[in-house]
């Protein structure tokens, strides 16, 4: 943020020395001996402007934290100072301000942990946004009776990921999560079917390169695995497998036509399925090479 610093026709009343404005900190401060002149003073840059559309009304409004939907009472809640009321009335009425009812701090359990997960796995605020959404759905059809609040929330990070398309696996999730894939998965099916929701498929070639750059090859490895993924998906139906499957034998089949030197067991690793399915793939992607013709 830049501030603008603006001098003042006053002297330093201490050492008579010119003085800095600082409209930011509401301060007149002495530029040689640094004594503050002024404190708290009035902001007048925003008065009497008027404000015809909501940029202009966002601009002028300078009082609080913006409002947002990762804060549990959505940043409008007042915390009452306790240390400096002596009216003991006053002092109750602060003490029980400070209980939380169980939304609220079902709220903060969850926003807590998407945002630890958001931060870790790189979320962006949109996603986050549209995660948090969906879970208040979920806690206002109290649909988390008996359920983890933690898993719920690694299951609605998971369907949002998946609708933006943005390329994150269900592993990674789960990794970072700390939770059991039976737990995620249940509550993922909750999703699914109470709210009837369409399980968004996962486009292979998403990943590509990034897996590329974890497996330290070219972009012209890259480049070929595109293109070779973009035409069997083409010719051939890929409903039932999963798509880390394809993307691992697309990858490796490139590889060894390109004599790089890539072992099975580096790509199962790095993608997370067993050599044995990456065979599988490799054959079942080498078998279909006629869609080159």
């Amino acid at each position: 943020m830049v501030v603008e610093i603006g001098i003042s026709a006053n002297n330093c009343p201490e050492c008579g020395g010119s003085v800095l404005n600082n409209p930011e900190r509401g301060e007149t401060v002495c530029e040689i001996c640094g004594l503050v002149v002024n404190e708290r003073n009035l902001d007048m840059n925003h008065s009497g402007i008027r404000a015809y559309s909501k940029q202009e009304k966002d601009k002028k409004e300078r009082t609080g934290s913006p409002m947002s939907v990762l804060m549990p009472d959505i940043g409008l809640s007042t915390v009452i100072e306790r240390r400096k009321i002596k009216n003991p009335d006053l002092k109750r009425a602060a003490k029980w301000n400070t209980h939380m009812s169980w939304e609220k701090r079902n709220m903060l359990l969850a926003i807590t942990e998407l945002k630890r997960l958001g931060t870790i796995l790189n979320f962006p605020d949109r996603v986050k946004k549209a995660a948090i959404r969906l879970y208040k759905r979920v806690f206002r059809k109290n649909l988390l009776r008996g359920r983890s609040i933690n898993g719920m929330v690694a299951a609605c990070a998971y369907y949002v990921t998946k609708q933006e398309r943005i390329p994150i696996t269900f592993q990674e999730i789960l990794e970072e999560s700390s939770m059991e894939s039976t737990i995620v998965k249940k509550c993922y099916k909750i999703l699914m079917q109470e709210f009837d929701l369409k399980t968004q498929i996962m486009d292979p070639i998403s990943l590509i390169p990034r897996y590329r750059v974890e497996l330290g090859l070219d972009m012209e490895i890259e480049n070929n695995t595109v293109g070779l993924l973009e035409k069997f998906i083409k010719k051939n139906s890929i409903c039932g497998k999963d798509p880390k499957e394809i993307r691992a034998g697309a990858l490796y089949l490139v590889a060894k036509l390109k004599n790089q030197k890539l072992s099975q067991k580096e790509i199962a690793g790095i993608i997370g399925i067993t050599e044995v399915t990456l065979r599988s793939r490799y054959k079942e992607i080498l078998n279909s090479m006629n869609f080159f013709s």
